[in-house]
């Protein structure tokens, strides 16, 4: 939800309307995906859900990176959602790793 509260925020820019989408389908792919998994009928399927969720984690901190880069919101006022983001995907690696059972 604080990403979306971030999202409203952006100037009503092109920029702002596309990375602001790109961010907000990544952002609410990650739970979505993740309760996916979590419904998984195997251990296979599930290790294939985690890595999409993984994956819309990872794309999530690189939109949240983007949006400083492009000047649509200041550093200090993402800098918990970037870590946030960052230690989510690095929880869902080792998610993954465990399941697979090894480490990366």
């Amino acid at each position: 939800m604080r990403v979306l509260r971030l999202v409203e925020s952006f100037p009503k820019t092109y920029l702002g309307r596309h990375v602001g989408g790109q961010l907000t389908r990544s952002s609410t792919s990650v739970p979505a995906n993740y309760r996916a998994a979590c419904r998984a009928k195997s251990n296979a399927d599930f290790i294939a859900k985690m890595g999409t969720v993984e994956e819309e984690a990872d794309e999530s901190a690189f939109w949240i990176e983007f949006v400083v880069e492009g000047k649509l919101t200041r550093k200090e006022k993402v800098v918990e959602l970037l870590d946030e983001a960052n230690q989510l995907t690095a929880i869902f690696v080792a998610s993954i790793n465990t399941a697979r059972g090894r480490k990366r």
